[in-house]
């Protein structure tokens, strides 16, 4: 598989292909340091949107654009976590400002457009990077996120339901992208959690331990296989290209 990340690239390479005649992509992965049950890592949410940067990627190379995966942002607004060891949250226009910083700085390159892909769905977190193509003229940003209705209804039953911190659909995902973010042995022994997280934000309950998920997880983990993962992560990217070529126009 090809290496699209921008730790392979030079400045003569950057340069050469800002001067082709290949519309020049970035895809921005944004995710969170937080808790993910005793099975996933800290960095869950980053490592989902880095492996659909890096499906996508692909996909829209194959479609004549040049494309460059830009380091994550791997932190965001976690505070319905905050009661667990891990979380790290930073304030939302924080991150709004930086992530439209950034933006900023790959157009002020040259690129034609830049499109961040997010897959920590905290409310507060969504709100925040929802803000930065706004900044943009059309078609120089856009946000690729799972949260948006046209992309939350081609997800998985456990999405939907919002059962999916750290249960099936996430652990699957990251069994497909990199399993040696899930401890496989202690993901089997879960029993599964059916908390809502949305219909807990819906009716003002807003942490991990107030929703009852008193190890951080919501949802099935030991039902999660690669299979699914591999299949959620295909329609993810499918998101990511269509979010992208539609802005373009």
């Amino acid at each position: 598989m090809k290496d699209y990340s921008l730790d392979r690239i030079t400045t003569e390479d950057f340069g050469a292909a800002i001067d082709s005649d290949r519309p020049v992509i970035i895809l921005l992965p944004v995710g969170s340091v937080e808790p993910h049950g005793p099975h996933l890592t800290l960095l869950t949410d980053t490592v989902i949107s880095q492996g659909c940067a890096e499906l996508a990627a692909q996909r829209l190379e194959k479609n004549g654009m040049t494309v460059f995966i830009a380091p994550a942002v791997p932190y965001g607004v976690t505070d319905c976590a905050a009661a667990f060891k891990g979380a790290v949250s930073i304030p939302e226009p924080v991150l709004t400002d930086y992530l439209a910083a950034v933006v900023q700085g790959f157009l002020d390159n040259g690129v034609d457009h830049v499109c961040l892909i997010n897959n920590h769905l905290e409310p507060e977190h969504y709100s925040a990077v929802r803000q930065v193509p706004k900044r943009f003229d059309d078609g120089k940003a856009s946000l690729a996120c799972p949260l948006s209705r046209r992309w939350a209804r081609t997800l998985s039953d456990e999405f939907k339901r919002g059962e999916c911190h750290a249960g099936r659909y996430e652990t699957a995902i990251v069994l497909a992208t990199d399993a040696n973010g899930v401890k496989q042995d202690v993901q089997k022994t879960l029993p599964e959690v059916p908390v809502s997280l949305s219909d807990n934000i819906l009716a003002g309950v807003n942490t991990f331990d107030a929703m009852g998920m008193e190890n951080a997880y919501a949802g099935a983990p030991a039902l999660a296989t690669k299979e699914e993962g591999d299949d959620m992560l295909d329609r993810l990217a499918t998101m990511v290209v269509t979010e992208v070529l539609e802005n373009l126009g």
